[in-house]
């Protein structure tokens, strides 16, 4: 009896790991009751709290206003319900900064917009104090049209890397690249209004995040054993030694992820990993994979790891769309591996430097043998390529995105 309850209650733990990971951990930035962790910054409009609502009240005569966080935020996904007075404008500051050097403190950065006028560009991308409009919606009539006048409007707002992603009511809005800002804090603004004196108001609530930075890595590797990771064939080809796993030494043979994190299946992820090859020696970080008996994959991307086995040199590259890189990568030194999967986009990293940033287009064309292969979701798996081959591997972790 004693070993069926433990049973079940692992199973209940590792449910609500998976559905955690899954989800994702969501903060609360604004606590209903008070601005705690909020600062003011720019003009003198009046922010309070008024039943579990922030409310910004426009004043005569200041610039624009910005209640901001204490904190910082680089990668995350943002949501909150807004209402605004159809006369007034307003938005959503991300990755935003206020320095003495930059026109005396002055708010700037990205702005998801609040645009109650007819031009309805509520959702669009605007620079603040900076470039002007990134992202309008002047081409996305859905996202237009899902504004709603004199009622509560939900923003889900994801920026990951240099992608920033909003949605307005469920309907997709901006979709942007931009690399300017990676961090900085968020911001309730109340626009200026000149000489006007009639108070006009801008409501928000449910101002919650799921922060993606650094506490959102999960290790799939504990540097002792293979616990999580499954050898198709040939298991002598792949070992644990000194903290790391080490693929080669015998046939070939491929290593899968099979552990609990995300049910060994994900879809949009960042994977980093800290690699060393031996000389000659040929391996890969595939994604996107899965389980098979056989030594050839059917499914998946491989991120190629090539560091002396042929020439040019192909670390870095991604073998589905046959891209070579130079990659300054030497035998017997660790470097860092970095893949990131998000949509339709891929970008591979080689101690920091880009060497891949593929988009996949729709129906794309393929190399003979990966004919039909495409972004879908998956595993991950280690080549062991040769009994000459000899490639490490250790840290190895993952950062589950959201779709």
């Amino acid at each position: 009896m004693r070993t069926r309850l433990f049973l079940t209650f692992a199973l209940i733990l590792t449910s609500f790991s998976q559905a955690h990971a899954k989800e994702g951990k969501w903060i609360d930035l604004f606590n209903g009751k008070n601005l705690d962790g909020w600062v003011q910054k720019g003009g003198k409009a009046n922010y309070t709290v008024e039943d579990g609502v922030i409310v910004g009240t426009s004043a005569p005569n200041t610039e624009n206003s910005f209640l901001c966080t204490e904190k910082d935020y680089s990668d995350f996904v943002l949501e909150l319900d807004f209402k605004v007075d159809p006369k007034l404008n307003s938005g959503i500051q991300i990755r935003s900064e206020s320095k003495a050097d930059y026109k005396n403190y002055r708010v700037h950065g990205y702005q998801v917009e609040i645009d109650p006028s007819t031009r309805a560009w509520s959702a669009g991308i605007y620079d603040e104090a900076r470039r002007g409009w990134l992202n309008n919606l002047e081409n996305n009539e859905p996202a237009r049209k899902a504004f709603k006048q004199n009622d509560w409007n939900h923003y889900r707002i994801v920026a990951i890397g240099d992608s920033i992603k909003t949605w307005i009511n469920g309907v997709p809005a901006a979709d942007l690249q931009d690399d300017m800002t990676p961090s900085g804090f968020i911001a309730l603004q109340v626009h200026g209004v000149g000489d006007r004196t009639d108070p006009l108001q801008v409501r928000w609530k449910n101002i919650r995040l799921q922060d993606l930075g650094e506490d959102a890595w999960v290790s799939l590797f504990d540097g002792k054993s293979l616990d999580g990771w499954k050898v198709n064939e040939h298991p002598e080809s792949i070992k644990v030694e000194d903290g790391a796993i080490v693929a080669g030494g015998g046939p070939r043979a491929h290593l899968f992820y099979v552990g609990p994190v995300e049910n060994h299946d994900f879809k949009n992820f960042e994977f980093r990993c800290q690699v060393m090859s031996k000389p000659h020696s040929n391996s890969g970080i595939f994604f996107h994979t899965e389980w098979t008996d056989t030594g050839r994959l059917n499914k998946g991307y491989e991120a190629q790891i090539n560091a002396t086995h042929e020439d040019p040199k192909k670390t870095g590259s991604l073998w589905i769309i046959r891209d070579v890189f130079q990659t300054p990568v030497g035998d017997n030194e660790w470097f860092t591996y970095y893949i990131q999967v998000y949509g339709k986009r891929i970008i591979l990293k080689v101690n920091d430097e880009v060497t891949v940033d593929y988009t996949e287009p729709e129906n794309p064309e393929r190399p003979e043998g990966r004919e039909g292969r495409v972004l879908d979701s998956g595993t991950f798996a280690l080549q062991a390529h040769d009994p000459g081959s000899i490639v490490y591997f250790k840290d190895i972790e993952v950062k589950v995105l959201p779709d």
